[in-house]
């Protein structure tokens, strides 16, 4: 059986020719796989930071699993599809919303399992009966509206947890991000939120020296004068050792606040197989079922043992696109040293260590960008808002999810917020569908046709 793990040399194996890409079953020598493959790491580290932090999971946990997730897509697509697998921001308000309602991390990673196993469902259908079933359910319009109000869902979380703590490192830090993302190019764009982190460790750790201890909430949630930077913990922590492990909980309150994320989910691996047969010239439609049931397979096994879900990243897209290097051996020299970090508590206590304030700056940009990607369906599907079909249901459950606005039926069964308002998308497009004259019925491009795109040069900035 063919499992994707031997690779041609390409050239001379130390640049990819003129008008030429480095393609997946190729590679260069091994030295400058390994260099690339930690350019991988450095380029998923951002979002694989923040994500467990604000999920409030081990991080550490979070970056061997997300080792051991790519290492299940690479094998689990033989070597056609080179994806990085991270840890997923479009579960953090969903995080959010269930440790409110006095759930524990057991009860998080419980519900995003089912989640898992659902999206490993979905990836055997499109594999079964073809990609136009994805279609069939979640047109753009409905997909674009749950990806949005999933993300701006999350705008209270940095208003009142995060930016609260240290508002003036947070505005520099979202200032600084910005003008990352923006001014720089190629590679360095693409890590914008993982530079936006070392500026916000280095002006607290400035700020300390200079002002001393501030006075305001801590993340405790009590106020008290203490430093913005505390790294006492760091110094305490083992260079070896494993990450802490835990069992999932179930609870059908979780899980209904959770399961609206299998569509952006889906969204997320539709646009990125695309983007990457796209740039390698590749049909892969072929693998949208192979790649979602893959991806679900990894959220699975990464929650049975207390990690976070995982996803594609679009961020190692852009990497490729910037070096035209398509390897998957560079891939898997990412989920190596992926592995490696996971087993070093000091690593984690570096990442557990980031000022609130740094949050508040970063989460500002990221959680708007998350909320924003459905815009960019909407677009790229040329969705018509006009069409009062589109615009009645995507308005009435982006306000509810936005909102939090909740829906009591008995005393133990409330809906609110992401699952009250992707409910409302979803049945309220396929009911008024079911009603509308057929002039406000147009075919639309399917999910798969489009949902990201990355330019040749690797200057287009990343897609979730």
């Amino acid at each position: 059986m063919d499992l994707g793990v031997r690779w041609k040399l390409h050239g001379d194996g130390r640049t990819p020719a003129p008008g030429a890409v480095v393609r997946p079953d190729e590679r260069l020598s091994w030295p400058r796989t390994v260099g690339l493959g930690a350019q991988h790491v450095v380029a998923m580290f951002g979002a694989s930071f923040v994500a467990p932090v604000l999920m409030g999971l081990d991080p550490n946990l979070a970056i061997m699993m997300s080792g051991v997730a790519t290492v299940i897509f690479l094998l689990a697509t033989r070597g056609r599809v080179p994806s990085y697998l991270g840890c997923s921001l479009s579960f953090v308000g969903v995080a959010a919303v269930i440790r409110a309602q006095g759930g524990t991390s057991a009860t998080v990673t419980g519900a995003v399992l089912v989640v898992g196993a659902v999206l490993f469902l979905v990836g055997v259908a499109v594999q079964r009966f073809g990609a136009h079933i994805i279609h069939a359910v979640m047109p753009p319009i409905v997909t674009g509206a749950v990806v949005m109000l999933i993300g701006f869902n999350l705008a209270p979380v940095t208003a009142s947890t995060y930016w609260p703590q240290d508002q003036w490192t947070a505005l520099l830090v979202m200032a600084f991000t910005g003008l990352a993302v923006v001014a720089l190019r190629g590679f360095w764009s693409r890590i914008a939120i993982f530079l936006g982190l070392l500026f916000g460790y280095g002006i607290s750790w400035v700020f300390d020296q200079v002002l001393g201890p501030i006075h305001s909430v801590s993340a405790s949630g009590k106020v008290t004068d203490h430093l913005r930077l505390d790294l006492s913990g760091v110094s305490k922590a083992e260079w070896i050792g494993l990450p802490s492990f835990h069992g999932p909980s179930f609870q059908w309150s979780a899980i209904l606040v959770a399961l609206p994320v299998v569509i952006a989910l889906v969204a997320e691996n539709a646009g990125h197989v695309k983007a990457v047969g796209e740039m390698t010239g590749t049909r892969l439609d072929d693998q949208l079922g192979t790649a979602i049931s893959a991806d679900g397979v990894a959220s699975v096994l990464s929650t049975a043992v207390g990690g976070p879900p995982n996803t594609t990243y679009s961020e190692n897209i852009g990497v490729m696109a910037a070096t035209r290097v398509y390897s998957t051996a560079a891939y898997w020299a990412a989920a190596c040293f992926a592995l490696l970090f996971g087993v070093c508590p000091k690593f984690g206590a570096v990442v557990a260590a980031i000022p609130g304030g740094v949050l508040g700056g970063i989460t500002v940009i990221l959680y708007g960008m998350i909320g924003l990607l459905g815009a960019q369906i909407w677009i790229n599907a040329k969705v018509d808002l006009r069409n009062p079909l589109n615009l009645v249901p995507a308005a009435a459950g982006i306000i509810i999810g936005v909102g939090n606005v909740s829906m009591k039926f008995s005393e133990h069964f409330t809906l609110s917020g992401i699952a009250l308002g992707t409910l409302v998308v979803i049945t309220g497009y396929h009911a008024l569908g079911a009603l509308a004259p057929a002039h406000l019925k147009p075919q639309e491009p399917l999910l798969d046709e489009g949902t990201s795109t990355y330019d040749a040069e690797g200057d287009g900035r990343p897609g979730a």
